[in-house]
């Protein structure tokens, strides 16, 4: 399990030489995760096949104009649960907590909610079952993603039909309805987008403007490897 967390993670970063370099290894362990349904896995290597291929730049621009660009899509997971509202700097003071129970730091360029680093943070648990039940925590916003990544026609869609998959949760349909029917950003309309954008931050506590400034989960690394002591 902490390998194919890993790998999802590869996947859903924004792409790097490192991230590329790391195709290979990604596609070989999604392959072989037969809790995977096999048409989401043939999925998963058709976009590990679309990040490798063709010029890095054009795959990196696509990545920031699907997920930077666009707030609907974006994967910092809180932002679809509270906005910018206080409440989100409070999930994320007790998301970071969660994190450092466990014995983990973020560097400063790293929100705890982005869903790259919390997948890096599900690799590391032992606990499957811990893993599984905080992914299941996050179903509702999942689903919602894979289902305006597939309005789109993104490949990207597989890798949240995969996530939702292994947490094996059903979501309820009035949240889900209630979510899906919220507006869907166009990335082309730019003066909106601007605006949206334009909005202040969200402090995550008193006198602070972001995560602390700590070492820990650089939002590169994606290194296919199992944590020490940690089963597949």
């Amino acid at each position: 399990m902490s390998l194919t967390f890993r790998a999802l993670a590869a996947l859903i970063a924004y792409p790097t030489e490192q991230t590329r370099e790391l195709l290979p290894e990604v596609t070989q362990v999604l392959e072989q995760d037969l809790r995977i349904p096999a048409p989401i896995r043939g999925a998963l290597k058709k976009l590990a096949g679309e990040i490798g291929a063709g010029d890095l730049f054009d795959a990196q621009e696509a990545y920031v104009w699907l997920f930077d660009r666009t707030r609907s899509l974006s994967l910092n997971l809180y932002e679809h649960v509270h906005g910018e509202s206080r409440d989100r700097g409070q999930a994320m003071v007790d998301l970071l907590e969660l994190y450092r129970t466990h014995g983990l730091e973020l560097s400063a360029n790293e929100l705890p909610d982005h869903l790259p680093v919390f997948l890096e943070f599900l690799s590391t648990l032992s606990d499957e079952e811990e893993a599984l039940s905080l992914l299941g925590e996050a179903g509702h916003v999942l689903h919602v993603l894979g289902e305006r990544l597939h309005r789109r026609s993104s490949s990207y869609r597989a890798v949240f039909g995969a996530l939702a998959a292994l947490a094996a949760a059903e979501a309820d349909s009035a949240i889900l309805a209630a979510m899906l029917a919220e507006p869907d950003d166009d990335p082309n309309d730019l003066v909106t987008m601007d605006r949206l954008w334009a909005e202040n931050p969200v402090n995550f506590g008193p006198g602070d403007s972001g995560c602390p400034e700590v070492s820990g989960l650089d939002r590169g690394r994606a290194a296919i490897q199992a944590p020490s002591g940690a089963a597949a």
